[in-house]
């Protein structure tokens, strides 16, 4: 949790509901306010999120990713979720706008600076997007997400045109803090909709059924 604070708009802009606020607004808010986040709190939270991960039972194919700037969650997490069986993927950003690539994470070895300004991605042999049809969970980053299953991100689309490639049945799991799960957000047609969201002090929480 954030040191206490609500991060969405609600006490002095609108109810988090109000989607007049529109995403953009949104971003804007949630990246100001995981600005302020200790460096303290940010070793916290990533602790908590591998806690929670452990106790999942996990599929033979996990896509997850590397955390980077503010989000929560530590590179630790893929090396657990190595450890624990799990085959992990890892996204690889086109040179184009497109679907998401994806490579095998096989320690921290196999990571080197991306296309991204501080992501890393992993350098092994790349996998086409329909390889994210292989994964019984998928961890996604998100800003915010919300009880329905809408998840906000950054903005670029990658995930939006990634994931209709996700096979039915796997779980999509938004990693957010505890105060970024909120009652809704401003939605759109093509939005693929979240079955989880996994957060420090919360832990799993179902969104709806999957």
């Amino acid at each position: 949790m954030c040191a206490g604070r609500n991060v969405v708009p609600g006490e002095a802009e609108g109810r988090p509901g109000d989607e007049a606020l529109g995403k953009n607004r949104w971003r804007k808010l949630l990246k100001a306010s995981r600005a302020s986040i200790s460096l303290q709190q940010r070793i916290s939270e990533a602790r908590a999120l591998n806690d929670a991960l452990r106790a999942l039972a996990l599929p033979s194919t996990v896509c997850a990713y590397v955390p980077f700037g503010t989000e929560p969650g530590s590179i630790a997490w893929l090396d657990l979720l190595r450890g624990a069986g799990a085959r992990v993927l890892l996204p690889v950003i086109p040179p184009e706008p497109g679907p998401l690539h994806w490579a095998e994470y096989t320690g921290t070895a196999s990571l080197a600076p991306g296309r991204l300004r501080g992501v890393l991605e992993p350098t092994g042999p790349l996998l086409g997007p329909e390889v994210l049809g292989e994964a019984g969970l998928v961890l996604l980053p998100a800003l915010a997400v919300d009880r329905s299953g809408v998840r906000l991100g950054r903005g670029a689309g990658y995930y939006d045109r990634s994931l209709p490639h996700v096979r039915p049945g796997a779980s999509l799991t938004a990693v957010v803090r505890d105060d970024e799960l909120v009652d809704r957000l401003p939605a759109e047609p093509h939005d693929v909709l979240m079955t989880a969201a996994l957060t420090p002090g919360l832990g799993l929480v179902t969104l709806r059924e999957s």
